[in-house]
């Protein structure tokens, strides 16, 4: 795996010793639940299929540690803002895309990685234990973009990205924005389709190629989510998506196509301990749990997460929409220290290119 590798105020969180712990998420609905234990460790995660990572990931963690796991959910940018703008955060694991790890690491948010600490880190594949060693946090999962689209209501086949530039996809396609994951991705694509590298030229070609893609696009989107009743209504036909959110989409549109086109970008979701957490210990213990073997390979299938510990093995069918194997190893990776410095600019020339 040589190339494989890319503010919403949330409800406050209310922890009275061994009493409630509240659940809170970017909309700010709320559930309480009973804690467990006299521990309470505070998670900032993507909260993708919560039900599921709550019985798979959150619950056989509580009751090896007695303890309750209390989650934060959010988009990667909004938990990011919040943990950044709160030294006194309750935060002590957060989960993010590698470009927001990367700039925590810049602005010194997040604790030095203590290998002693993680035993599991020993079985991670090399690309995810070469970041680590780096200081970027704990990689656990790995994904990347595809195309995921309507068949029937397209006409054709697509199997490649340079596809969605043709003319019988005008106002049929969905992309994520800029600020989310996948968006520098997008940056890159449109410059592989015009044959330009985006660091000789700082985007310049791949923004002309946005351009020229335009009227194909209906919306930019910000959650994989939203793209279930975009299929549902008719609105679009065609979206690029990262594959985490695949499962819950077709669960939704069974009929849909999912493709991972060569020349894909790929993007670690990352485990990092909040600097100023009061409960590194346990912050420690859960990323080493999140690292196992066995429940990399039991999360994988649940929540199709594609495994960072290389001890983990899949059928073909079973990883049928992961980075992983083929996949993974033909990815192709973003360089942060390349984006983040001109991630502003290419915000605003992508706002003034597509949002307007």
């Amino acid at each position: 795996m040589k190339k494989k590798i890319a503010v919403v105020l949330i409800g406050m969180f209310l922890l009275t010793g061994c009493g409630s712990a509240t659940k809170t998420n970017s909309t700010a609905s709320t559930q309480t639940t009973e804690a467990k234990g006299n521990q309470t460790l505070t998670l900032s995660t993507f909260g993708l299929s919560e039900d599921v990572s709550q019985k798979v990931v959150y619950e056989p963690f509580e009751k090896k540690y007695n303890c309750k796991i209390v989650t934060e959910t959010g988009t990667a940018a909004e938990r990011y803002t919040k943990l950044a703008a709160d030294k006194n955060s309750s935060v002590d694991v957060i989960e993010l895309s590698q470009a927001l790890t990367a700039q925590g690491n810049t602005e010194k948010i997040f604790d030095k990685v203590d290998f002693n600490k993680i035993k599991n880190s020993a079985d991670l594949i090399d690309v995810a234990k070469k970041f680590a060693k780096d200081g970027n946090g704990l990689a656990y999962t790995i994904n990347s973009i595809g195309i995921i689209y309507d068949e029937k209501a397209v006409g054709f086949k697509i199997n490649s990205f340079d596809d969605l530039w043709k003319s019988e996809l005008k106002g049929k396609i969905a992309i994520p924005d800029i600020t989310t994951t996948f968006g520098p991705a997008m940056v890159y694509m449109a410059g592989d389709h015009a044959k330009v590298d985006v660091t000789t030229d700082k985007g310049k070609a791949a923004f002309k190629a946005l351009t020229d893609l335009k009227p194909n696009i209906v919306k930019t989107y910000t959650k994989s989510s939203d793209l279930i009743n975009m299929f549902t209504s008719g609105e679009i036909s065609v979206a690029i998506v990262g594959d985490f959110g695949v499962p819950t989409i077709k669960s939704a549109n069974p009929n849909l196509t999912y493709v991972t086109p060569k020349g894909t970008y790929a993007n670690f979701n990352i485990m990092s301990v909040n600097k100023n957490s009061k409960n590194k210990k346990l912050a420690y213990d859960y990323i080493n749990y999140r690292l196992s073997a066995d429940l990399q390979k039991e999360s994988g299938i649940a929540l199709n997460e594609a495994p960072t510990n290389k001890n983990v093995q899949f059928t073909a069918e079973q990883s049928a929409n992961m980075t992983y194997g083929d996949t993974a190893n033909n990815a192709k990776s973003i360089d942060y220290s390349f984006v983040n410095p001109i991630l502003n600019n290419w915000v605003d020339q992508w706002n003034r290119t597509l949002n307007n």
